[in-house]
Order: C-alpha cells, then structure tokens, then sequence
C-alpha cells in the first residue's frame, strides 16, 4: 500500500505481494501530486494501490490511449474532479507514472498525450 506524508507527499511501499508496482520517473507526477487538496491525495493513491493489487485491471481505471505505442491514461474520478494520469509499463509489472492533470473536456488535450509520450522517449533513452 501506498501512503503519504501531508508535508511532503513521500510514498512508502509496505508490501510487496502484489501484481504491479507503480514507481514516478523524476518529478513530473509529483509536481501535480503536491498541488491537490489532502482528500484527492488520497483518491489517487487508492487508485494507485487498486492498480497493484488487482490481477486484471478494469478499463474504468487503466485505458489505452489509442494510436499510442504503449502509452495509458490512469482514470482518477472524484466529485469535483476528472484526474487523469498518463503512464507505461516496463517489463511488464512496473507501471511509471508519467505527467497528470485535471481534465476539463470530454477530449484530452493532445498537448498533455505528446508531454507524456516526451517523457516515456526520454525513460525509454534513459535506461540503455
């Protein structure tokens, strides 16, 4: 499960018995992360721990985005909040987090789709 200090939003893995793991690449998450209110933080972080813990993951909270190559969008609904997270996998278990932000429009903004797949290029070159 994940957890977070209100102070300074660091994470704690406390078990490791599950399906996936979610990890952030630098801080591109994490610049959004801090900027919501305590009861979002903690929205996202069960929908984070839902994602490890679940054998098969629901389109609901994990999708495709279409025409990607290998890019998901992390559905994070809230009462006054549509949140997405965009995100990729490498080796098959590890889901990195890639940039989020709120979204205001049935589209995603194609702006926020190429920041993302920018961000997996520069894993994907970093890890080599």
């Amino acid at each position: 499960m994940l957890h977070f200090s209100e102070t300074n939003a660091i994470f704690v893995m406390e078990n490791d018995s599950k399906y996936r793991k979610v990890v952030f690449y630098k801080d591109y998450f994490n610049k959004f992360f801090i900027n919501q209110p305590n009861d979002i933080k903690k929205r996202i972080i069960r929908i984070f721990d839902l994602i490890e813990d679940q054998k098969i993951i629901p389109e609901k909270l994990l999708k495709h985005i279409r025409g990607s190559k290998g890019l998901y969008e992390i559905r994070i609904i809230t009462g006054r909040k549509s949140i997405r997270v965009f995100c990729f996998f490498d080796k098959g278990k590890l889901i990195i987090l890639a940039n989020a932000f709120v979204k205001k429009s049935k589209k995603t903004p194609y702006r926020e789709i190429e920041k993302a797949m920018r961000i997996k290029k520069e894993y994907e070159n970093g890890i080599r």
